[in-house]
């Protein structure tokens, strides 16, 4: 996982995750104390070129003398989440403590698809195989 900071292409997201297949996932940070999520115009352009792929918008969300809760969204709905804020339904909705583990399973999914079987890498490289 990389932390990107770029000037040169604005808009590009936050974290790039590759994963075990060499696949690429790229993680868009927000953190809001309200309704609103605010993407910048290059943001909501970057994600919306790129929804067909793996690209996501992940939202904290704290407000005094709630829980803090975590949401996470396609690119498919970056329009929509710009525009609605938290108001537009999530892919995944968590309140902490948060499973990472779900989270990540959502982002950055470890399976591979051979012969209509799904294996699970992540056990596989717990284990050495």
């Amino acid at each position: 996982m990389t932390r990107l900071e770029t000037w040169a292409t604005p808009g590009v997201p936050d974290v790039v995750i590759q994963d075990e297949l060499g696949l690429f996932h790229f993680v868009e940070l927000k953190h809001t104390g309200g309704r609103a999520i605010e993407l910048s115009p290059h943001q909501v352009t970057w994600l919306d070129l790129h929804k067909n792929g793996s690209a996501w918008i992940l939202v904290r969300q704290s407000k005094a003398k709630q829980t803090d809760t975590v949401r996470v969204y396609h690119a498919s709905k970056a329009i929509d989440a710009r525009m609605e804020g938290t108001d537009c339904p999530p892919d995944l909705f968590v309140e902490a403590p948060y499973d990472w583990d779900e989270i990540m399973g959502l982002i950055c999914p470890i399976r591979s698809h051979i012969n209509g079987e799904s294996i699970n890498l992540t056990e596989e490289i717990r284990h050495g195989v």
